[in-house]
């Protein structure tokens, strides 16, 4: 585990940006959506003199509510040969649901009680979790959601701990008390674990049957800043543990990309040698066409920065996904303005302390993955920038490339194909040439519709006379899905299993796209007839064959290939069902829109 380095000043201004040359050839090919990009494969001059980050972490996340997501990334031992020294463990079921609260009130989990029987049950696993860790040598952290408490406790402590909304809230003296008591209990029931990764904001249940909670931030700053202060002394004063506290909130006070609302937080909490702030790459969710976060690099506090592999908007690994060069580098729709757009600007600066991989999670649901080809690429090489910047992105890239058994003109192949992978992710589900502002149209296992999701987006493609330009570009997103699937082909990894998955993930992704390409013709095609009155059906007709013959062919793929993920489903991004989990919804999505068109094509 590494050692924790003195609390740094502020950095100065970042360095100018200049792009590799593979970056360059990408960006200017995404100015029209017409002819196929050109990639480079030129080498790329290492960013500085390089560094060795302090902290690099991994997790694997389980879709709250489900069984646990199966992953080598599991086994900390992997981690550990990859170079990681700390495994977050993510089960949403963390330590402080583990404890008895009786230093507080016996009542809470009696003896003999099935309560009690669950908390003694999830201790022992956070007890293995800790083990299997050290004895890999890696620290053992746990994703921690506040305000989490028993429910008993709050049935019998409600009138000194909720507010006159009826949540639980920190401003009440006793609720901070409770929360000191229950981290003292917290590390003297388990004195191994390394430290505590908090999430405020979102609070999830599903796992944790005899406890409630809710978000924290009842009163903007004030609440951030009395959390963080007690944790601080809690966690890492008293109990000499590291308190990685995260940024990412959903509570509407912008702590997560406001530079001024995060300093005027973090700058109000003195700084510590255990102390980091976690912050996300992006100015949002792990969304492409969404900036680099303005608040990395700043205020008092050394920070790790969250980096999601597999992403939930974007297949979740079922098909080629790299992102890790957008990440250190910059994504192609950042351009070449001033400030840092990718991890590689900030490599100089101390505030930035290390890399937090996702390696699985995030999201809901699938796509189900049987292989992890492309959650390791992403992960892979950022742990190997994390752990030596001066080789830069395609140092990091060029050993991977090694590490599967590619060299010369076969790794070359393999590098255009990953960076082919994301133009045609952004081209295929974000846009380089038109707003669209629902990024959520898909996501998890779910294809949206002009009946609701995409609804706005279209409107204004239309009003703005962009809906050739839209078209275009989802044609030009399967012809590249389509040189993906091509360049796959040519590929001879030497493990037998990545090498039939990285073929048959390839070809997920061109039906996918294809899927997307077909379905919008139709769909915006259809809006479009709508506003007019006169439809141009031979148009339609034609794609609406091409979406047909896409789907059958996508599920004759995963009928025919064991390592093929789970499929999407045709519907749109649901409500919870019964057990806190995401369903489908039945009446809306592609599905249902394009439907709606093939019935008017059919009178």
């Amino acid at each position: 585990m590494a050692a924790p380095s003195p609390s740094p000043s502020p950095s100065p201004s970042p360095s100018p940006r200049t792009f590799p040359p593979s970056r360059r050839a990408l960006l200017g090919a995404a100015a029209g959506a017409g002819a196929l990009l050109t990639l480079g494969a030129a080498p790329v001059p290492a960013h500085g003199g390089g560094r060795r980050l302090p902290y690099l972490f991994d997790m694997v996340q389980a879709n709250p509510g489900e069984p646990m997501t199966e992953s080598r990334y599991n086994d900390p031992r992997t981690l550990a040969d990859y170079g990681y020294d700390g495994q977050v463990v993510n089960e949403f079921r963390p330590p402080h649901t583990a404890v008895t609260f009786d230093s507080f009130d016996e009542r809470i989990f009696p003896a003999g009680s099935a309560a009690r029987a669950w908390v003694e049950d999830t201790a022992r696993r956070i007890d293995a979790h800790i083990r299997r860790a050290h004895a890999a040598g890696i620290g053992a952290y746990f994703f921690t959601d506040i305000i989490v408490l028993p429910r008993r406790l709050v049935e019998l402590h409600g009138d000194r701990v909720l507010d006159d909304e009826g949540r639980i809230s920190l401003h009440r003296p006793l609720t901070r008390q409770i929360h000191r008591l229950m981290l003292r209990e917290v590390f003297a029931r388990f004195p191994g674990l390394d430290g505590l990764v908090i999430r405020t904001g979102e609070t999830y249940l599903q796992n944790v049957p005899f406890h409630t909670g809710n978000n924290p931030i009842t009163e903007g700053s004030s609440s951030h800043e009395l959390l963080i202060g007690l944790l601080r002394e809690e966690v890492c004063v008293r109990a000499g543990k590291r308190l990685l506290y995260r940024t990412w909130s959903t509570g509407g006070d912008r702590l997560r990309d406001d530079p001024a609302f995060y300093r005027a937080v973090t700058d109000a909490i003195a700084p510590h040698e255990r102390l980091l702030f976690s912050v996300k790459h992006t100015a949002s969710d792990f969304w492409r066409t969404v900036a680099f976060n303005p608040t990395l690099g700043i205020g008092r506090h050394r920070q790790i920065v969250e980096v999601e592999c597999a992403r939930e908007y974007e297949a979740k690994g079922a098909c080629p996904d790299y992102i890790a060069d957008g990440v250190i580098n910059g994504f192609e729709e950042y351009g070449s303005g001033p400030g840092p757009r990718g991890l590689a600007d900030l490599v100089d600066n101390p505030l930035l302390a290390g890399v937090w991989t996702w390696s699985r999670g995030g999201g809901w649901r699938g796509p189900y993955l049987a292989n992890e080809l492309w959650c390791d690429l992403n992960m892979w090489v950022m742990a190997r920038w994390a752990r030596d910047t001066g080789g830069g992105e395609t140092g990091a890239f060029a050993a991977y490339a090694r590490r599967v058994g590619l060299q010369g003109a076969a790794a070359r192949r393999f590098r255009r194909l990953a960076l082919l992978s994301a133009a045609g992710t952004l081209r295929g589900h974000y846009s380089a040439v038109v707003p669209v502002r629902s990024l959520t149209w898909t996501r998890d296992q779910f294809l949206g519709g002009s009946d609701k999701d995409l609804t706005g987006d279209f409107g204004t493609i239309l009003d703005r006379g962009l809906m050739s330009a839209a078209l275009a570009e989802k044609d030009h997103a399967a012809r590249i899905w389509r040189e993906i699937t091509a360049l796959a082909d040519t590929l001879p990894l030497h493990d037998p299993a990545d090498r039939r998955y990285l073929r048959v993930s390839a070809r997920y992704g061109q039906y996918l796209y294809t899927v997307i390409r077909h379905g919008w013709q139709v769909m915006l095609r259809g809006v479009a007839g709508d506003r007019s009155d006169g439809y141009d059906t031979a148009a339609m007709a034609a794609h609406l064959r091409a979406y047909d013959a896409a789907w059958r062919d996508w599920r004759r793929l995963a009928a025919r290939e064991p390592s093929c993920a789970t499929l999407y489903q045709p519907l749109g991004f649901g409500k919870k069902d019964a057990n806190g989990v995401y369903e489908a919804d039945p009446e809306h999505g592609m599905g249902p829109s394009v439907d709606r068109y093939r019935a008017l094509l059919t009178r």
